[in-house]
């Protein structure tokens, strides 16, 4: 278990809430950024902030929380671990203001705040659809998350907008990893007939997908079109760029304050739950 001080300092706002913020620092390749968004939110509104590691491990998610209710914190902010979600459950039985970020649950009774995936993923399959693709597959995400789920559904909504059969021979786990993403990949193209397109549902499995086709020998733009959803900054320079749909990481950061601040205020008011659409990023690993 890992609790940090408070990192946000403010000499001339007096404090107003005192939040804690709860995440695994090195599980996402874009939290140091939410992170940024998360701060300068609290220090405009005057909030001290105390920042917990959770390991994105449902154990030692549960421990950081138990340690800053103990540290008697206003309301949390909470990158929920997958898997279990006693600690939620926990967070909405006793009354804690909680703003889930990021990591939509499949749930209405708490606010939460995180990137539209439906309309994403299916524009992703329908700009490969238009590139005249028909084997297109998908890599998805941790099994069992309300994210990976959405994103999976988006996926065969593109197909069937763009007229094609969903084919669960297409569709393969990659975890959220890149090394179980190089796996997926690997089972992908070994298949028949072997996808000319893969859409790829997270940042960190873009990694094991370029290793995979690299170790293969096959050019990704020209022979496999790949297009993922999340926007590494590594995603930007390499050759061909990845063509993805950027998350608003700032903007989600942002907004989880301004909720937590509005349900401090306002305690018994309707849970929210908020999407903000991403933004697509045409680069050249599609083939266009």
């Amino acid at each position: 278990m890992t609790v940090l001080a408070p990192e946000v300092s403010h000499w001339d706002l007096p404090v107003t809430h005192r939040f804690g913020v709860a995440l695994g620092r090195h599980a996402s390749p874009y939290h140091d950024q939410l992170l940024r968004a998360i701060r300068g939110a609290a220090a405009r509104a005057g909030c001290d902030l105390l920042l917990a590691d959770t390991s994105d491990c449902p154990r030692e998610e549960a421990e950081v929380l138990r340690a800053l209710q103990a540290d008697r914190v206003d309301g949390v902010l909470l990158v929920p671990a997958p898997g279990d979600e006693a600690v939620v459950n926990g967070l909405v039985r006793t009354g804690v203001p909680t703003v889930l970020v990021d990591r939509i649950a499949g749930r209405n009774d708490v606010d939460q705040v995180g990137s539209e995936n439906f309309q994403a993923m299916s524009a992703l399959v329908e700009h490969l659809a238009a590139r005249r693709h028909r084997r297109i597959a998908l890599i998805t995400g941790t099994e069992g998350t309300t994210v990976s789920e959405e994103r999976a559904l988006g996926y065969r909504l593109g197909l069937g907008r763009a007229g094609l059969r969903y084919h669960p021979e297409l569709v393969a786990s990659g975890q959220s990893t890149a090394g179980g993403a190089a796996r997926a990949a690997a089972k992908l193209l070994d298949g028949w007939p072997s996808p000319t397109a893969l859409v790829v549902a997270g940042e960190a499995m873009l990694i094991g997908v370029q290793w995979e086709a690299h170790r293969r020998g096959i050019r990704i733009g020209s022979e496999l079109a790949v297009v993922g959803y999340g926007d590494m900054d590594w995603a930007r320079t390499v050759s061909p760029g990845v063509t993805t749909m950027a998350q608003p990481i700032s903007e989600i950061g942002r907004r989880a304050v301004q909720l937590l601040l509005a349900r401090c205020r306002e305690p018994e008011r309707r849970p929210e739950s908020v999407r903000l659409a991403p933004r697509f990023l045409h680069r050249a690993s599609c083939g266009c």
